[in-house]
């Protein structure tokens, strides 16, 4: 599969955001960071996609330039039937909106000086109230995301807890009724106690306001746990795209990497190691397929010719020259 995100779906199935070929660089003193290299990403109406991968493939890099924070170097991301790409700023302000972040570190993302009912609310400040009746509002959000609005409204982030804050950028994220929400590792920063319920507050979200979403996550219990389908990435590359109920099913080399490091994730996955060498520098990616250097089942192909996306079963697309090998 080349070119285009859409390939992922079934032409009858409804877009909320398509991604088509996402470039990102950074210049840096030593060279270019090559952050994210042809990313195609289908997001379906309704539907939460994960994009999973550890720390350094390009996760992030990729969710900030399809908010355009910064744009990317080059592609092409529609919201809708919206265009984003070389949007003037003017018409990005009304066109963010619809499509709004949820970051790692809930307390950095909210202003200090501001009390809850503020921050939740700055979003309309800006767009417009319509008819809603401030206070009622307030009161009405705060609830849906499981805070007491005579306990948090007035306070600041300082006087809560990161879970606490965590709700509240979620508030402030849904209270403008966004088309997508781009979830950036949400819990990753959060007591295994409070991500459960940080997890379900957000499936709750979705199915209540309609939200599509992408979920950004190195953790692979949680990326499986709230996902509809999964996007495996490396080194700013895709290696994989399938249903999240399929996940222990992998073919790709790095997805059984990944799943043979959790406990009871599909740990015997892989049926070799990966070999033992440092994670290849984004400055100077390898040629061809980007894991072989880690891969057990590398070749000469695999160094002269970039491997891409092709279906191996039913909404299950693997970028590997030595898929049949990795059947099971």
């Amino acid at each position: 599969m080349a070119g285009s995100g859409t390939a992922h779906l079934r032409p009858s199935q409804e877009r909320a955001l398509v991604v088509d070929d996402l470039v990102v660089e950074f210049p840096v003193s030593a060279g270019t960071v090559h952050a994210v290299s042809g990313l195609n990403v289908d997001l379906l109406l309704g539907e939460t996609l994960g994009i999973l991968g550890e720390s350094g493939c390009g996760k992030s890099s990729a969710g900030r330039a399809i908010m355009q924070l910064p744009p990317p170097t080059s592609g092409s991301v529609r919201l809708g039937d919206v265009e984003l790409s070389g949007m003037r700023p003017r018409d990005m302000r009304k066109a963010r909106a619809r499509m709004q972040l949820v970051l790692q570190d809930p307390v950095s993302a909210l202003n200090p000086r501001r009390k809850v009912k503020d921050l939740v609310t700055e979003g309309l400040r800006i767009w417009g109230w319509g008819d809603r009746d401030e206070e009622t509002f307030v009161d009405e959000l705060l609830l849906s995301v499981g805070l007491d609005p005579q306990t948090v409204r007035e306070r600041r982030p300082h006087e809560l807890s990161g879970g606490q804050c965590q709700r509240v950028c979620i508030a402030r994220a849904i209270a403008v009724d966004p088309d997508v929400l781009i979830c950036d590792e949400p819990v990753s920063s959060l007591d295994v106690s409070v991500q459960a319920q940080i997890l379900n507050l957000l499936e709750e979200a979705r199915e209540r306001v309609g939200l599509s979403m992408v979920f950004i996550a190195h953790d692979v219990a949680v990326v499986k746990n709230i996902s509809d389908r999964v996007l495996v990435m490396y080194l700013g590359k895709t290696c994989e795209v399938l249903p999240s109920s399929s996940l222990e099913d992998a073919r790709h080399p790095y997805t059984q990497l990944l799943l043979a490091s959790v406990p009871g994730a599909g740990g015997d996955a892989a049926e070799a190691p990966p070999v033992a060498v440092d994670l290849p520098s984004p400055l100077d990616p390898p040629s061809g397929c980007r894991f072989r250097t880690r891969c057990p089942l590398a070749t000469e192909r695999c160094a002269l010719e970039e491997p891409q996306l092709r279906e191996v079963a039913a909404a299950q697309f693997v970028a590997c020259h030595h898929v049949q090998e990795l059947s099971r």
